[in-house]
């Protein structure tokens, strides 16, 4: 296995100009000539993308001048995060929580990403008074302080994830919170799913009463998912509390996250968002308002979803990007670093740790990931499976040294 790790190692490595080298340089990064297309984290399984032609196709992204030297000062000073994401169920059953704490021991996880508001509208954490109103309590995570405790006693970073306006619970309730059609009735997509009106305050409130609950538990950082707007299905019909445009769009997510900034300001909580990995690489947002450089610059950290078994075939020049995890996670951060500049220190991707097709995932497949972001300059990292069942192997402090980071102690 340590053979296939290092071979992708090697397929494609990191090129820096010598200019870039331990100086004042700026680095000319290559540049990848297509993107990839993913859905946002889940608690379940993602869904494969189409294997037909790219919806969209990346063009190089406008270069940002930045000297790799400062990259690499900026990204060594900050936290390092080695992450794993983790059900409701999983972090707040005590059975489950001691099983996953005494598998982290060995091995250099160091974060937990938890969930505690999910897709489908579910509040997770006690304590919300209009998640009651709103019938969205799940009593998953009952004792936080306690599942809170524990992760801290071992050393753990904790990430508070809430899914924002992707909602199947708040818009039956109140149907003038949720984006709607042109007849008044809720929008759905192609699944049946609803959405919370990113435009209304009041769905602001809402979502930081909850990262409130967060800061006052005592984690380290909320996490935004679904910070964007609906995509599934015939989002010409979708109409909100305000007029919408591609640039309010943006301008609007961007100034969620100011708020959120202000709003938690008393607590000593970081704030970070989710995006598609595809923003790494296009000029535009998607038509879902996510511009990677607005969110970073209005975030702690950003987390770009770079699962490479939803790449369509063809993408970055590769006959099946799900084969090469290396160079599908390469090609992506090397266009983040051309778009966000000093900002790519905020980058902790999401990367995968679970089966989609073929090949079947392994240590090696999940190692080659962590190498690419190595090589790419990040030290942090999440990994994401859907039931919280983990590679243990690629994670062991021995494996990581000689074959991701000879410098980790």
């Amino acid at each position: 296995m340590h053979n296939i790790a290092l071979s992708l190692l090697l397929a494609s490595p990191l090129t820096l100009p010598a200019a870039s080298q331990p100086s004042t340089g700026t680095a000319a990064l290559p540049l990848s000539t297509a993107a990839p297309l993913q859905p946002a984290a889940s608690a379940a399984a993602p869904a494969p993308v189409s294997t037909a032609a790219p919806l969209h196709v990346a063009t190089a992204p406008a270069h940002v001048a930045v000297s790799t030297t400062a990259l690499q000062e900026l990204i060594s000073a900050a936290r390092q995060v080695r992450g794993i994401h983790l059900t409701c169920w999983g972090a707040g059953s005590a059975k489950s929580r001691r099983a996953l704490l005494d598998k982290i021991s060995g091995s250099v996880i160091n974060a937990v990403v938890i969930a505690i508001k999910e897709t489908g509208g579910e509040i997770y954490l006690p304590g919300v008074e209009k998640a009651g109103k709103f019938g969205s309590y799940v009593a998953a995570i009952p004792q936080p302080a306690v599942m809170l405790k524990d992760f801290k006693a071992a050393g753990q970073y904790t990430v508070a994830r809430i899914v924002a306006f992707k909602d199947n619970i708040v818009p039956r309730t109140r149907p003038d919170l949720a984006v709607r059609t042109p007849d008044g009735s809720l929008w759905r997509s192609r699944n049946g799913d609803t959405w919370l009106d990113p435009y209304n305050h009041e769905v602001w409130e809402y979502l930081l009463d909850l990262a409130e609950a967060a800061a006052k538990a005592g984690f380290d950082e909320v996490q935004f998912d679904y910070i964007r707007y609906p995509s599934e299905g015939n989002t010409g019909l979708c109409r909100f509390s305000k007029p919408n445009t591609r640039q309010a769009a943006v301008a609007n997510l961007g100034e969620f996250l100011r708020y959120a900034r202000k709003r938690l300001a008393p607590y000593d909580i970081k704030i970070s968002a989710d995006v598609f990995g595809l923003t790494t690489s296009v000029k535009d947002d998607m038509g879902i308002g996510q511009d990677i450089k607005v969110l970073a610059a209005g975030a702690d950290y950003v987390y770009p979803m770079m699962y490479p078994s939803h790449y369509a075939r063809g993408e970055y020049n590769l006959a099946n990007p799900n084969a090469s995890p290396y160079k599908v996670i390469s090609h992506g951060l090397k266009d983040a670093m051309w778009k966000l500049g000093t900002d790519y220190a905020k980058m902790r991707p999401y990367l995968q740790d679970f089966s989609l097709g073929l090949p079947k995932y392994g240590a090696p497949e999940v190692r080659a990931q962590m190498i690419a972001a190595h090589l790419n300059l990040l030290r942090s990292w999440v990994l994401w499976n859907p039931a919280n069942k983990y590679t243990w192997s690629a994670l062991t402090p021995q494996s990581y040294r000689a074959l991701v980071d000879p410098e980790y102690k």
